[in-house]
């Protein structure tokens, strides 16, 4: 055999052993729509906590999902991180009619702290539950999502329980970023290990982390992560390397969102956090995009204009590819024409990738929410993955 048909039938194999990983794994997490709502008469209480910066456009309805909840005893506490546009009117408008609703606006961001971390730190500060729900201003969540959610730890007895959400967002070429960006994560953090305690799997979900009120207490909190733009994560992190019992499970007809508008707004919303995978070491990068460069693109090309058995191993690869996607977006209730995506997603994934590598290092730092914050700063956070 030459050795284009070597490299060809290797990259087969490998894109064989990835997405059989992936399938098996996927299997293994369980489902909220499997678990019954909480019928204790004794429900623990639970302290919502939502950060806010320039919601003005979504947050009303993403809060009457919330106030739509059928649990008790329930707080939601709403931090207006520095809103500048009408956020916090909104916010208030609610909170007349609700009394359930605390409303906290920030002014000003202490020193040594993201802005979103110090929102969900001072909302947890506030907080009277005996849990602690952190989610995002956008999301939708289904009127049973937190009883059952609190079914399953009570049941399990598990600390920190985080689930999966759905994309609503429309688009071809969107979804399958989203789908592209998701199975990489899922290859990393490989969720349906977090539950062994032998495992050091972990995982934090920004749209649905819950977590008993004592462990976040005894894990320091996000004053533990506060230079971290990954945050959701790294709670995830400090609660699985503390020895704390933590679940996932997919919850995609329960928690929803419209997450990003367009493939711009994707690229610009993923800038200020991809880098920070591999603690803004640039070598990093430089090691491990040829790899993904070889795996993704390659393939498509090597089918194109490679001949004889190479190519057809490259065509091979290419169709399990385009298999696993039609899988994920019939998962995930997407448009068949998602999958045609595949072969174009990798290039603008991977590009940002870079761009957010090399802008970080050009600029020195990145910008959140209108605050600048220096790479040197941003390295003394700890490492999500080591």
């Amino acid at each position: 055999m030459d050795a284009l048909s070597l490299t060809a039938l290797s990259l087969l194999f490998l894109t064989l052993w990835i997405n059989g990983v992936l399938i098996f794994g996927v299997r293994k997490i369980g489902h909220l729509k499997s678990v019954p709502v909480l019928k204790d008469h004794h429900h623990p209480s639970i302290s919502i906590i939502v950060p806010a910066c320039n919601e003005e456009a979504t947050i009303r309805q993403g809060l009457e999902t919330l106030l739509a909840l059928d649990y008790e005893p329930l707080e939601i506490i709403v931090i207006d991180d520095r809103s500048t546009d009408g956020t916090f009117e909104v916010i208030r408008s609610l909170a007349d009619r609700f009394p359930q609703l605390r409303v906290v606006r920030l002014t000003e961001l202490p020193p040594g702290w993201l802005g979103k971390s110090n929102a969900l730190h001072r909302g947890a500060d506030l907080a009277t539950g005996e849990y602690l729900l952190f989610t995002d201003a956008d999301i939708h969540m289904e009127k049973s999502t937190v009883s059952r959610a609190i079914s399953w730890m009570l049941a399990t007895h598990t600390d920190h329980l985080c689930l999966f959400f759905r994309n609503i967002a429309t688009g071809w070429l969107l979804n399958a970023m989203v789908m592209d960006s998701g199975a990489n994560l899922l290859l990393l953090f490989k969720p349906w290990q977090i539950a062994n305690p032998r495992s050091s799997a972990f995982l934090g979900i920004g749209a649905f982390n819950l977590v008993r009120a004592d462990v976040y207490q005894q894990v320091g909190g996000h004053s533990t992560i506060r230079m971290h733009p990954i945050d959701d994560i790294m709670l995830g992190k400090i609660i699985k390397e503390a020895g704390f019992r933590q679940q996932c499970l997919w919850a995609l007809e329960f928690v929803t969102v419209h997450w990003y508008a367009s493939v711009p707004e994707m690229m610009n919303g993923l800038m200020k956090n991809l880098f920070s995978l591999f603690h803004y070491r640039l070598w990093g990068v430089l090691l491990l995009m040829p790899m993904a460069i070889l795996i993704n693109i390659v393939p498509l090309w090597g089918a194109l204009f490679c001949s004889g058995p190479a190519r057809l191993l490259f065509a091979l690869s290419v169709v399990v590819r385009l298999i696993s996607f039609a899988r994920a977006g019939k998962l995930f209730r997407l448009s068949p024409w998602c999958v045609p995506g595949a072969l174009v997603s990798p290039y603008i994934n991977i590009y940002l990738v870079f761009k957010a590598a090399f802008t970080t290092c050009l600029h020195g730092g990145i910008t959140w929410r209108g605050t600048f914050y220096p790479l040197s700063e941003l390295k003394k956070s700890r490492p999500i993955v080591y």
